[in-house]
């Protein structure tokens, strides 16, 4: 298995610690709002390196976290706790918001086929976690408090800057001054490991003891704690989105190393954005969509997962009403040959050139898979191999291994209920055929087709296919 690794910006093969087992850990969600499919598109590339993984014969132990506190609105400690802001918005406790869109999220990543993790880890189940952690980095000297919090201090930390490949003189001098609210901040940089409940945060409702104060945990600190306590001090895999490189993962590496003295993550595997008509998505321009949504327009959101398929993770996507209708036609055409598969009798052996094609087949989509999840070509073999003359057995064989990978489901499909009416005519029309009715037999094609279904003539009678 080969990964593209962004603190190295190569791929490389892929040597877990302590194999088989892969420490792995995802930044989840903040739960302050909807879970969209720009944040679905990155869990479920994350998914497919974790089902790859276990093809290979790792074993997974996987943490994502649910930040229910402490994230603010600017990722530079900048604006209010999103969580608090949600719920002003919406009229109701930040609890009852974090509760509501924590379940949201759950069920979004299973409309999409996540594998679940080991634990969904919550922050606000884990600060006691946090306060250790904070206190260990403080005790090291990488720490400094004011009035308003206590901050980590980056430029005690020399590698800083070194996964986004930018330096700290740079950073500093890119940094927007005004934004940083505190006047005793040292560096625009530095960044919060414990906000402090004053004047700034006098009507934050979630805050707990600690050795600076009653405050709350800055939002960095959580993913080190948690994933330091399920994981240990140093994991293989740390996955997100490519906006968390150049300051929130950046911020793991210090604090995490500021702690233990030891690199905190041997692979960092990043996904690019979800653009919406070519543009960043955003709720001013209404293009925020959900896996409701797509449901909404009778769309399967697994279609979206067989749209994400057709990217690499590496590159940005963009989505579309029209890209996403097509992936839903074609996500019924591979439901539609796995239930007529099914169906059909198995087929004789295959000659000695047919085993070299299946196996072929075989070998081809894992290669792209195991190449930094080349994807796009995977779902191309995919489709070759569905248009070969392979028997219909060794298809569905391929097409239900192929997809313990791609995770579309394939294995669940069943034949669509035809309902008694069109059947009946279906039924009227063999026997017209039987009679050598043709006249009459196509009157019932043309009606069972306005009904919505065309019936194809088989040996064994008739087959009917819902109109798309």
């Amino acid at each position: 298995m080969r990964i593209y690794n962004t603190l190295t910006r190569k791929i490389e093969d892929f040597k877990p610690l302590n194999p088989p087992l892969v420490t792995f850990y995802t930044c989840g969600p903040t739960v302050y709002d909807y879970t969209h499919i720009g944040q679905l598109r990155s869990y479920i590339n994350t998914d497919i390196l974790k089902r790859a993984l276990l093809h290979e014969g790792f074993e997974i132990k996987h943490i994502i976290n649910i930040t229910d506190v402490g994230h603010l609105t600017g990722d530079d400690d900048s604006g209010e706790d999103k969580l608090e802001k949600g719920a002003l918005e919406k009229g109701k406790s930040v609890w009852d918001i974090a509760s509501f869109f924590t379940e949201s999220f759950y069920k979004s990543i299973k409309d999409v086929n996540i594998l679940p993790p080991l634990k969904f880890a919550k922050a606000t189940e884990h600060i006691r976690e946090m306060i250790d952690l904070i206190q260990k980095i403080s005790d090291n000297g990488y720490a400094y408090e004011t009035k308003e919090a206590l901050y980590f201090d980056v430029s005690k930390f020399e590698d800083y800057g070194k996964l986004s490949g930018q330096k700290l003189e740079d950073k500093l001098q890119q940094a927007r001054k005004e934004v940083h609210i505190d006047k005793d901040k040292k560096n625009p940089q530095d960044f919060a490991l414990w906000f402090k409940k004053v004047k700034r945060f006098k009507d934050h409702t979630m805050h707990w003891e600690s050795p600076w104060g009653i405050g709350f945990p800055g939002w960095h600190i959580e993913c080190s704690a948690m994933s330091m306590k399920y994981l240990g001090d140093v994991i293989d895999i740390h996955s997100g989105g490519v906006d968390h490189i150049a300051v929130h993962h950046e911020n793991e590496i210090a604090q995490s190393k500021a702690a233990t003295g030891v690199d905190f993550v041997k692979f960092w595997f990043h996904n690019e954005f979800l653009l919406v008509d070519g543009k960043k998505m955003s709720k001013s321009l209404k293009n925020f969509y959900t896996t409701s949504d797509l449901k909404d327009k009778n769309i399967d959101p697994l279609a979206f997962r067989y749209l994400c398929l057709q990217t690499h993770y590496r590159q940005q996507m963009n989505f579309t009403w029209e890209s996403i209708e097509s992936a839903n036609i074609a996500y019924k055409k591979l439901k539609d040959c796995v239930v007529e598969f099914k169906q059909k009798k198995k087929d004789a052996a295959l000659s000695e050139e047919k085993l070299n094609i299946n196996e072929e087949f075989n070998k081809n989509f894992f290669d792209f898979i195991s190449n930094d999840l080349q994807t796009p070509q995977a779902i191309a073999v995919m489709w070759e191999m569905l248009k070969s003359d392979l028997p219909n057995h060794f298809k569905l064989e391929h097409l239900l291994k192929f997809d313990k990978i791609l995770g579309l489901s394939l294995d669940s499909a069943i034949p669509e209920q035809v309902p008694n009416q069109v059947m009946n005519l279906a039924k009227e029309r063999l026997q017209a055929r039987k009679n050598n009715d043709f006249k009459m037999s196509d009157e019932l094609r043309k009606k069972i087709k306005k009904l919505g279904y065309e019936i194809k003539d088989t040996k064994e009678g008739f087959k009917l296919k819902k109109i798309n």
